[in-house]
């Protein structure tokens, strides 16, 4: 909010009180795509990405929610408070709060899960 009262632009969605986590932890994935052509549409996307975590175990108990390491997943909010998260090595990939799209994809396989189902929906989410 402005001084005058106003408010800058911002982006308003709904909040998931029940996301899907790993280990506790919020999650997203940050996924590249290019589009070459509109009309007919093509549309690459990149096989590999980011997987972002919060640095706090994910509650919704009131006390927490303006805990925004817990509830948000970019990295300039959870760098300040957790320097020491944040993998840089390949062999250390799916430790940490920020991953590749791989290791999701193996943390998935490792638990009995089906990544497919959500690559379809990532296609599906990026073509609409």
């Amino acid at each position: 909010r402005e001084k005058d009262g106003t408010f800058k632009e911002c982006l308003v969605q709904r909040y998931l009180m029940n996301p899907h986590l790993i280990n506790g932890y919020k999650y997203d994935m940050r996924i590249y795509v290019v589009v070459t052509c509109f009309d007919p549409l093509r549309v690459y996307v990149f096989e590999d990405g980011l997987v972002r975590f919060a640095t706090e175990k994910y509650s919704t108990a009131d006390a927490t929610l303006k805990k925004r390491t817990m509830h948000l997943t970019n990295y300039s909010v959870n760098q300040k408070l957790n320097a020491g998260a944040f993998n840089m090595e390949e062999e250390e990939d799916g430790k940490g709060s920020k991953w590749s799209l791989k290791a999701l994809r193996s943390y998935f396989a490792e638990n009995g899960l089906d990544f497919e189902p959500v690559w379809e929906q990532v296609h599906d989410i990026v073509v609409k």
